[in-house]
């Protein structure tokens, strides 16, 4: 599916009169040059991979509105000063290995050994699905970007949110993209049989499980800001007559400030470890991922918001509780975010859904901001 949808796009960029390429990783570009060589690239995109059951609009919504801009300044082709390309990042959600912004890490050159080495669910290496998909692990190299290069990034996306919806307002910009931090929980405690143990002499690792989850919810209600969410669970033996021994459980911390999100997570280690003590469970608390919260590039929100204001709307600044690959170009370039109204904030789901005059004013206000961008930055 991922090959048939960058496949799609491909045609489309080739069809809107674009120099069309993938890089090592997978990342697939449109670039239109610019009126004169030697000068910078101003990247906008997103990407296409997808979650489980989910929409249409996450992720390709910003890679077609970015396409459907370029296609527009293609007429303008003597008159650009700066080179475009859209970019259709090739993974970002990290569905198939325990890893987000894959796509956009290659452009940083922070794609490790360590990662090619992930295994997903079959056992296959993060290298080997790369080959299979087309790239070359031993080539990425070539896919990290010269910061000196790039003019910026800008992504349009879906909200994933209701606060747009609630106000009544079409679109949005990021002022800043939330931290988050991935943990792998297990409670090991003593498998037995369901109808032989004491309840007083059990070590039930689900119901010290499930202490914890409420725990975790308790301190997020009480956090203004922090979202957490316990969206895996696995229990073993996992029989009905059997206490449960163990359960493994994933635990998702968001906020937009990196030091509030420390200090939930020093407190939550802090209440796990007492629930666990207390209940004679073995506590195993790994971290998987880490990103830090990322202010989003100052000068460019400005940029944008004057074009909104232009296209006769308020601004709105909003914060993302999601990440974005807006969070890997920021180490490249200055980065920044435009958010799409979505019907009832809702995302990763089927029902996933824009309007398509809302889509109209995102890009309206993508083209005014590079046709103010093509007067200032030569």
């Amino acid at each position: 599916a991922l090959r048939a949808a960058r496949d799609a796009v491909a045609g489309w960029m080739t069809a809107a009169g674009l120099a069309v390429r993938t890089d090592a990783l997978g990342n697939l570009y449109g670039r239109l040059e610019a009126a004169q060589p030697g000068t910078k690239t101003m990247l906008l995109g997103s990407h296409i991979d997808s979650v489980r059951d989910a929409g249409r609009y996450d992720g390709p919504l910003g890679v077609l509105t970015a396409l459907a801009a370029v296609e527009g300044l293609a007429t303008a082709r003597g008159q650009l000063p700066f080179a475009v390309e859209v970019v259709a990042f090739a993974d970002e959600e990290g569905l198939r290995f325990p890893t987000v912004y894959l796509g956009s890490r290659a452009l940083t050159g922070m794609v490790s050994a360590g990662l090619l080495a992930l295994r997903d669910a079959g056992g296959i290496t993060l290298a080997e699905a790369i080959r299979d998909f087309g790239g070359d692990p031993a080539a990425l190299a070539a896919a990290q970007r010269d910061p000196a290069e790039l003019l910026g990034y800008v992504e349009v996306h879906i909200e994933q949110g209701p606060v747009l919806e609630r106000e009544g307002l079409p679109i949005g910009v990021v002022s800043a993209i939330a931290g988050q931090s991935r943990f792998a929980i297990s409670l090991s405690g003593v498998a037995g049989h369901a109808g032989t143990i004491p309840m007083a002499l059990r070590h039930d690792a689900l119901c010290a499980a499930a202490e914890v989850i409420l725990a975790i919810e308790e301190l997020a209600r009480a956090t203004p800001g922090l979202v957490a969410t316990v969206g895996q669970l696995h229990v073993e033996p996992g029989a009905s007559n059997v206490v449960p021994g163990q359960v493994t459980f994933s635990l998702d911390l968001r906020h937009a400030l990196d030091t509030t999100r420390h200090d939930a997570i020093a407190t939550l280690e802090a209440r796990v470890s007492g629930i666990a003590a207390a209940r004679g469970i073995e506590l195993d608390w790994r971290l998987g991922t880490e990103n830090a919260a990322l202010s989003c590039d100052s000068a460019t929100l400005s940029q944008l918001a004057r074009a909104i204001m232009a296209a006769r709307f308020p601004v709105r600044e909003l914060v993302s509780g999601a990440g974005h690959d807006a969070v890997m170009l920021s180490r490249l370039c200055p980065a920044a975010m435009l958010f799409v109204r979505c019907a009832g904030g809702i995302s990763h789901n089927p029902a996933e859904s824009v309007t398509t005059a809302d889509v109209a004013v995102a890009l309206d206000v993508l083209d005014r901001y590079l046709a103010e961008l093509a007067t200032t930055s030569v």
